[in-house]
């Protein structure tokens, strides 16, 4: 059984045209990293936050989300407390907007150790020093006296970092951990996470836009659009020959790790809102591949192509090279 797994899960806000999430299927086993990826909008944080019952306010939900086999839609208070507690832990975006300004260090790691852990203040204060030095901060005893705007920001991701460690969780939710942060903390917050994540066997879900960074991390990929997976499979399938033109048009939009430096070409115009529908392929305005009659007509069902899935009208008849997203001229539509 896998440690997170969403099964047709669907998220709709009332007098929204499309559903936030449209029929998501994913896995994560335990010892596992994988990566979700999509521009934003696409419904990335939405679907994180399913995995520990945090749904939008007022939103009809239907599908199944499960950690560590217990179910999250529709559970009551004391299983979402339990998984909240010791199953499942979260890294948001911007560090800063999750700890308090006005309290030390030592007490943002503390308080759940004692409060939810039933640690005394002295095993607390043990247990925090310890997690700080596993996330590689140098001074843990003065750090836990600081207060956040005393650390930079690649030191206080650390400190989330090790925040979400305080439950001892069986799975880490990473939401962008490295936005705003410079290319070489970047990799460093990375090689911690993957670190940890390797050696306490952490089932692992990575959100982030950069499908380079997802491959170099992430054992498999999901690639999603407009609340919907379009293209899944290992890392390396993926980064090598990319079924789905949105996934092309991601890896070609970035400039390449190595060889020679190439033009980037940019997916032509604006990820689908939620106030916007489509009878088919959400995609279809904006891909180079797209037939009229056919690819307008129904959306495409995730099925095997090549060596993942994919969802897309034309998956078995092409691999989309990386790179190829320029816009088709009119009468090749």
């Amino acid at each position: 059984m896998p440690l997170l797994e969403y099964e047709d899960l669907d998220v709709a806000l009332p007098a929204m045209a499309r559903p936030i999430l449209d029929g998501v299927r994913l896995a994560v086993a335990a010892g596992e990293a994988v990566a979700l990826v999509g521009e934003s909008g696409s419904g990335k944080s939405v679907t994180a936050r399913a995995a520990l019952g945090l749904f939008p306010a007022g939103a009809r939900i239907g599908g199944r989300v499960r950690v560590d086999g217990v179910e999250l839609v529709g559970a009551g208070a004391a299983s979402l407390r339990a998984v909240r507690a010791g199953k499942a832990s979260m890294i948001f975006q911007d560090p800063r907007a999750g700890i308090n300004p006005v309290r030390r260090i030592g007490d943002f790691l503390t308080e759940q150790l004692r409060l939810v852990g039933g640690r005394s203040k002295a095993e607390a204060g043990a247990r925090a020093l310890e997690l700080l030095g596993a996330v590689g901060l140098p001074d843990p005893p003065r750090h836990l006296r600081q207060y956040p705007h005393q650390l930079s920001g690649g030191m206080l991701q650390r400190v989330m970092i090790a925040g979400a460690l305080t439950a001892d969780p069986r799975l880490l939710l990473c939401d962008e951990p490295t936005t705003a942060l410079d290319v070489t903390t970047q990799a460093e917050i990375m090689a911690v996470l993957r670190g940890l994540q390797r050696e306490r066997g952490l089932g692992l879900l990575l959100i982030t836009h950069d499908l380079d960074l997802a491959a170099a991390t992430c054992d498999r990929i999901y690639v999603m659009y407009a609340g919907r997976i379009v293209e899944t499979g290992t890392a390396a399938d993926l980064l090598a020959a990319p079924r789905h033109p949105y996934t092309a048009g991601l890896l070609g939009s970035s400039p390449p790790l190595r060889g020679e430096p190439s033009r980037l070409l940019p997916i032509p115009g604006t990820p689908m809102g939620l106030a916007q529908s489509a009878p088919g392929c959400a995609f279809f305005d904006r891909c180079h591949l797209a037939q009229a009659g056919r690819c307008d007509q129904r959306p495409p069902a995730l099925a095997p192509a090549g060596p993942g899935l994919v969802a897309c009208h034309r998956a078995e008849e092409l691999a989309v090279p990386p790179g190829t997203v320029a816009r088709a001229p009119e009468e090749d539509r």
